[in-house]
This record gives structure tokens, sequence and C-alpha cells, in this order.
């Protein structure tokens, strides 16, 4: 039996690379001096999307990036974090806020991408409706 694997587009490519661009905003982060646990919820929050889109292929994976962005980006103004964008003298300082611009930035670039990957997968795999032939 031959198993054939779907090709990653760009746009899936893209949603990969920008969740962990994301990862590395984190570490930026944390490496500043912003405090997260000693196993941060974000990693998975950013890597099992990007995991699932990478290895699993399946159509529907892109819609755990969507929702992954959509929790990140209500949760950092939700949470009030969205005020260390700005405000470099809160906990991290200039680099926890470079470090957060960037996890940011890279989630928005995912989930757009991700969008993107979703209805590509779907437009390229719906069938063609016959239509009745005419005499």
């Amino acid at each position: 039996m031959v198993s054939r694997q779907r090709q990653l587009s760009m746009a899936g490519k893209l949603t990969v690379a920008a969740l962990v661009v994301a990862t590395a905003g984190v570490v930026i982060q944390i490496v500043s001096g912003k405090e997260y646990p000693t196993i941060p919820p974000v990693l998975f929050i950013q890597l099992v999307p990007a995991a699932l889109i990478a290895f699993g292929r399946w159509r529907w994976a892109p819609v755990t990036a969507i929702l992954a962005g959509l929790f990140l980006i209500v949760g950092l103004f939700a949470s009030g974090a969205s005020r260390r964008l700005f405000d470099l003298s809160l906990e991290g300082g200039a680099g926890g806020s470079i470090g957060l611009w960037v996890q940011m930035l890279a989630v928005l670039m995912a989930t757009i991408a991700a969008i993107v990957a979703l209805v590509q997968g779907y437009s390229t795999r719906t069938p063609a409706v016959p239509t009745p032939e005419r005499g």
C-alpha cells in the first residue's frame, strides 16, 4: 500500500514558521527577566499547532493555529499584558517588550496564514459538481 502524503502549502509553511518565531519571542521575554512558569503553557499553545500542521497534514490542522492565535491575541488585551508593548518600565524591560512584540506579530501572521491555509485546503479538495447534459 502506497501512502500519499499531502504537500504542505506555502501558507502552511508560513504558519509553522511564524509559530516558531512566536516561540522565540517568548524565549526573548524569559531571557529578559519576564517571569514565566518553569514550563510555559504558551509554548504548547504555539508549538502544538505548528507540529500538527507540519507533521499531521490534516485539512483541519490550521484550525488549531487559528484558535491558538485568537486565544493569544484576545488574552494579550484581556490580561492587560498589552501595556508591556509600550511601557518599558514593566517586568522584562525593553527586552521583554521586544520579545512580546516579536511573539504577537508572529502570532498575528500565523493566524492570518492559517486562515489562508485552511481556505486553500478546502478549496482544492472541493469535488466538482457534475452538470446535467443538455440535449
